[in-house]
């Protein structure tokens, strides 16, 4: 297992970097399945950076709870700053997620959401598809994980433009905080291999930003397939 990347320079400066790179348009991403979630109940969040996604679920939502974990805590620092009157909602881990394992009190319920944002991309394959394997067990029946992703579609646009924009953010990553992967994983195929379906797909920037609802139940009826959406 490679040693975890160091997002801790970057913690006070994440939030710049995103806008002037992509504008507004990862929040947006992030933020595409908020409406869904006021059901939830017991959150997971993984990877969530300095914590905008949390912060807009706890106050979208005034009864859930999460645990976030993150390997950075100059990240959880931030996410416990963002999520304000609302941090004692909150548990923070300070981990890896590839070795984390929940110690949950008895009788405390599972999971009913799982997130992660701009997140799997910073696992391989191998590492998403253990992190899939470890969750299912983790979450309820009815549990959603939404997730948000760069990803490089189909045709010219992909080839000429989208690959070569991750190749660029790769290498950045590489660079500032030591990231050791280089390719977007196959998390679809990790997750269903879990046991989890797709429910929704929604795309941005004409593929470039991908937004997922999966369930760990049964897949809802679509009159086409959510892949076809984008």
């Amino acid at each position: 297992m490679n040693r975890a990347p160091d997002f801790n320079p970057l913690a006070r400066l994440y939030r710049w970097m995103e806008y002037l790179s992509f504008g507004p348009w990862l929040a947006l991403t992030r933020s595409a399945f908020l409406d869904q979630l006021s059901a939830s109940r017991r959150a997971l969040v993984l990877g969530d950076g300095d914590g905008r996604f949390t912060a807009r679920l706890l106050r979208a939502n005034p009864t859930v709870e999460v645990d976030a974990v993150d390997a950075s805590s100059a990240m959880l620092a931030e996410l416990l700053r963002r999520a304000g009157p609302n941090a004692s909602r909150v548990r923070i881990h300070r981990a890896d997620v590839r070795g984390w394992q929940r110690a949950a009190p008895a009788g405390e319920p599972a999971y009913d959401l799982v997130a992660t944002h701009f997140f799997l991309d910073c696992l391989t394959v191998d590492e998403v598809q253990a992190l899939a394997a470890k969750l299912r067990p983790a979450v309820s029946p009815s549990a959603l994980w939404v997730i948000s992703e760069f990803a490089v579609p189909p045709g010219w646009l992909g080839r000429l433009i989208a690959r070569p924009v991750v190749a660029g953010l790769y290498l950045a990553f590489a660079w500032l905080t030591g990231l050791a992967v280089r390719t977007i994983p196959d998390h679809a195929s990790a997750l269903r291999a879990a046991g989890f379906t797709l429910q929704d797909r929604r795309c941005r920037l004409a593929g470039l930003l991908v937004s997922e609802l999966w369930a760990a139940g049964p897949p809802h009826s679509h009159a086409s397939p959510p892949e076809a959406h984008c």
